[in-house]
């Protein structure tokens, strides 16, 4: 009777122990389950809607060619699932384009080149690993044939205002060329003669019908996809607010037309500091700016004030539609 007991309540155990096994693995195998069935049930992607009509500086975009169309598709795809980096153009936009835009209409270079500065760079001072620099990505031959100061102190291809009147002047040399704006921005990857070469090699004035490296071949698709999605942002899935935006900064000028030997000085005379000065004149790369010709500099200072986020953003709406906004779109409370 007592061995029979031992070996009922040892059996016992046993099932329990195995029980609880049996079920901590189903449980975690549930909860795994439950966990892709999350994944399955509300991650999704569909594929964005391409444009019936599309124009680049209003020459029209031939959708009908299959190849272009695929072509466009391609960098739509990668503009609307590169989410950060085109979240960042909407926000880097919103702060520029009130500078870009005044300095294109003024030179009658069409609006949609600014799309073009997107292109290159994101507005962001970047380096390419051929050395081309700043919002335009000029190497140091070309900005500086087009009037830019490049040396070791100066480098204004990171002067926004200029580097813009340097690219406007590119497009205009390029426009006498080709007599097609489409071209023109082709002609800024490639370059004049190099755009020029493939014109005359294939006898075909017409960037849509032109066989070119892939680099330059996805150049002004690359182009007409950012425009596209900057212009109709909810389509593509990017519901951002005006206040959502990086404010345009509030800001004057200084002239110097003499030499300054101790840069971070200079900024805390004028209330601020080398950390500031550089953000604001990114051109200047070192702590001096020595000036033998009286060559006259101009600084651009932050308002007073106007360093505080709470400060810019009252210069953005704080409206509950969205950016551009051409759909009817209400958030789920």
């Amino acid at each position: 009777m007592k061995f029979s007991l031992k070996y009922f309540l040892t059996l016992l155990v046993i099932i329990l122990v195995c029980g609880t096994c049996i079920y901590a693995v189903i449980e975690v195998r549930n909860k795994e389950k439950d966990y892709h069935d999350q994944f399955y049930r509300y991650y999704h992607i569909y594929t964005p809607e391409l444009p019936e009509n599309l124009d680049f500086a209003s020459e029209k975009v031939p959708l009908d060619l299959f190849y272009v169309r695929e072509s466009l598709d391609r960098e739509i795809l990668a503009s609307t699932f590169m989410h950060s980096s085109t979240i960042l153009m909407f926000k880097r936009a919103c702060r520029w384009f009130p500078v870009i835009e005044p300095i294109l209409k003024r030179n009658n270079i069409p609006d949609d080149f600014k799309f073009l500065a997107l292109a290159e760079s994101n507005l962001a001072n970047v380096v390419s690993p051929t050395g081309a620099e700043g919002f335009w990505q000029f190497i140091k031959p070309t900005g500086q044939k087009y009037g830019l100061e490049i040396t070791d102190e100066v480098d204004e291809r990171y002067n926004v205002e200029k580097s813009t009147e340097a690219a406007c002047q590119y497009f205009h040399e390029a426009f006498q060329e080709y007599k097609n704006w489409t071209l023109v921005a082709a002609s800024f990857n490639r370059g004049i003669d190099g755009i020029g070469k493939a014109v005359e090699n294939q006898r075909i004035m017409n960037y849509y019908n032109l066989f070119l490296i892939e680099e330059t071949a996805r150049y002004v698709y690359r182009i007409l996809a950012i425009k596209q999605v900057y212009n109709n942002p909810t389509k593509y899935g990017f519901f951002l607010r005006e206040n959502d935006f990086y404010p345009p900064l509030s800001t004057y000028t200084v002239t110097v037309d003499s030499s300054i030997s101790d840069l971070p000085a200079f900024a805390i005379k004028m209330k601020i500091n080398y950390r500031i000065l550089k953000e604001f004149n990114p051109w200047l790369r070192k702590y001096t700016l020595i000036d033998r010709s009286a060559k006259k500099y101009i600084l651009t200072l932050p308002m007073e004030g106007s360093l505080n986020w709470n400060v810019l953003k009252q210069n953005l709406s704080n409206s509950e539609t969205f950016f551009n906004d051409t759909i009817k779109i209400t958030l789920a409370n």
